[in-house]
This record gives C-alpha cells, sequence and structure tokens, in this order.
C-alpha cells in the first residue's frame, strides 16, 4: 500500500512538472514520517525513498537505529534549543531554522562535532501567532547574522502554508517566500540557494506552480495521523 501511495504521489508531482515545463528529479521529496512506525517507513525506504521528516527530535532519536544508516533525516518541526546537541549529527538538513538564538547553538554544536549542517531559515508568510518563523522583514538581518557561522550552510527558505482551504491565501504566502528567495538572492549572491520549501499533502500542487522544489508529504503517503 505505502509503496503504491509513493508511485501514486511521484506520478502526480512528473505530471505537474511536465505541465509546468520543469523537471521532476529536480523536486525533492521528503517523506513526513511523524506517529510512524518504522516498520512502515521501512516498506517507503523498500519502495525507493531515502528522504524522511521528523517534527520532533525525541521521534527522530527513536527510529533512526531501527532503519538502514543511508537514511537521510530532515528536522522539519520547531527545534528547540536544549534539542539541537541531541539530535546535530543525525540530521541531514534542519528546515525549521527561525532565529540567531537558534543558529548560535547549531554553530555551537556542530563546531563541537567539526559538523557543517544544511540548514533552510524557516519565514512566517503567513502572519499566524501560532506559526513560527522569522518574520519577511526580518530574514535579510537574519541571513547577514548567521553568514558568521562557518558550522551552517544556508540552503533556501521554507515556509508552512496558512491553516486554510482558500486557495489564494495559500498561494500568497507561497508567492512571499518566492518573492523573498529572489531577494534573498540577489542580496546574497555567494550563497546557494538550492531549496525553496513549501507545499504538503493538501497544497503540492499550488506549492509547484508557485516554484517549489521540495515537498514535504505525509498524509497523501501515510493516511491521516492524529494529531
Amino acid at each position: 500500500m505505502v509503496a503504491e501511495k509513493i508511485a501514486e504521489l511521484k506520478a502526480r508531482i512528473t505530471t505537474i512538472c511536465k505541465r509546468l515545463g520543469r523537471d521532476a528529479e529536480e523536486v525533492l521529496l521528503v517523506l513526513v514520517t511523524k506517529q510512524v512506525s518504522a516498520e512502515t517507513i521501512r516498506l517507503a525506504y523498500d519502495a525507493g525513498m531515502r528522504a524522511f521528516g521528523e517534527n520532533r527530535v525525541q521521534e527522530l532519536l527513536s527510529k533512526k537505529d531501527l532503519l538502514p544508516p543511508d537514511v537521510k533525516w530532515h528536522l522539519i518541526g520547531h527545534l528547540q534549543t536544549n534539542k539541537v546537541k541531541d539530535c546535530i549529527k543525525y540530521v541531514t538538513m534542519i528546515h525549521s531554522l527561525d532565529s540567531l538564538k537558534l543558529a548560535d547553538e547549531i554553530e555551537k554544536q556542530a563546531g563541537k562535532k567539526n559538523l557543517t549542517i544544511d540548514c533552510l531559515v524557516q519565514v512566517n508568510t503567513s502572519g499566524e501567532a501560532s506559526k513560527f518563523g522569522v518574520p519577511p522583514e526580518a530574514l535579510e538581518s537574519l541571513i547577514h547574522s548567521v553568514l558568521n557561522h562557518s558550522h551552517i550552510r544556508l540552503k533556501g527558505l521554507m515556509t508552512i502554508g496558512p491553516l486554510t482551504k482558500e486557495e489564494a491565501a495559500i498561494r500568497a504566502s507561497f508567492k512571499t517566500l518566492k518573492s523573498l528567495q529572489t531577494r534573498m538572492q540577489n542580496r546574497f549572491p555567494a550563497l546557494k540557494w538550492n531549496y525553496l520549501s513549501m507545499g504538503m499533502s493538501q497544497d503540492f500542487e499550488w506549492a509547484l506552480e508557485e516554484g517549489s522544489n521540495c515537498l514535504r508529504i505525509g498524509t497523501a503517503v501515510f493516511g491521516e495521523r492524529v494529531v
């Protein structure tokens, strides 16, 4: 069942990208495995998936030793500074860098292990108080400060669409992030802005249409989970 869902999802992504004149191979698909057992994740692994995203450090740690070592773990949820030391050597990418305080801790812990960590800056493009992320107007300042951190490699931006089913509002959020990416590329041309991480199960088609090249998909493959 999981393998079939992955095949269906990849086919949809390919169809959308073809319509947009884009290469589906350039889209990073991260399967969100929150509350998904290691056994079920293994089914996705056996279907060829390697990038998996966890919201909580503790859940990532509880699963990592139960799965093959070539799994690429993405930390996609809010990361508390006191949890950085626990996960730093296991994560391929942190999608939720949203403060200088967090950047300082990542720098400190990565430095201790002589690692350089790929990070995306999370931007709150919807203005919702319930969402984490740096406000758009503070993005440039944060990036400028993080450039002094030799153990952090900034790879792009991430956002979560607003909690609504209104297409216009969701697209506006995605358009904002794309616009910010363009501005930051011009402002910091030396950085490699590889990823625009936006789009989940309910809105990934709109995200692709607005320029996303990193999707975080869980429900479409694993079904609904209890929040």
